[in-house]
């Protein structure tokens, strides 16, 4: 009897060994790490817009209409003239508040292998809802930072970028880093589907 159990034990401990190594195989990269490094670089550029544009205050001594162009009286320009500056900022605060939570969540996949695919599946919706909302926080916000710009002849809107120069700048830097903000987390969505499909498939 020792002599038929103990290779029938043998032979179901060979067999596991495979199985073992073929799921330890389905995701070979590092994803934690990997994802951890692009979210701190979203929450990085995150905050640098909402930090740029909250600077934007210029105050400059314009002319009034009406009256004679030597009389001038200061005029400011900051974002919270502009509703599209302002759900700017709400939008890139949000995201940066994202951020942390999601790269706190991505360092605890290691310690709880059992919840990766879960965290993986909200991972992958919830980037896809804030690409939306930084993506269009950045197109109201552009759209606006353009007026300024060029102005409008057809509705006689004036550009103002030729007087609060340093306001426009500080609204252009901050758009440019909501647009790297809105493409790492396009990023990030292709990154979180695609170890999901490594870890199911």
């Amino acid at each position: 009897m020792e002599s038929t159990d103990k290779p029938a034990a043998v032979a179901a401990t060979t067999t596991t060994t495979p199985s073992t190594t073929v799921a330890a195989s389905k995701c070979p990269f590092n994803y934690s790490a990997v994802d951890v490094g692009l979210r701190v670089v979203l929450f990085a550029a995150a905050v640098i817009a909402v930090v740029v544009m909250a600077t934007s205050k210029q105050t400059e001594m314009v002319p009034v209409p009406g009256l004679p162009t030597s009389v001038r009286v200061p005029f400011s320009a900051e974002f919270t003239d502009s509703p599209a500056f302002v759900y700017f900022m709400a939008a890139l605060s949000t995201t940066g508040l994202y951020s942390i939570i999601t790269a706190l969540a991505s360092i605890l996949l290691g310690r709880k292998p059992s919840y990766t695919n879960t965290i993986l599946l909200a991972f992958a919706l919830m980037d896809v809802v804030f690409v939306g909302i930084v993506a269009s926080a950045t197109g109201s916000a552009g759209s606006v930072a353009y007026i300024g710009l060029r102005g409008n002849s057809h509705v006689r809107w004036d550009k103002i970028c030729n007087v609060y120069d340093e306001f426009c700048r500080h609204i252009g830097t901050a758009i440019a880093f909501s647009l790297f903000a809105a493409i790492l987390l396009v990023f990030l969505t292709m990154f979180s589907t695609f170890a999901l499909y490594k870890k199911i498939r």
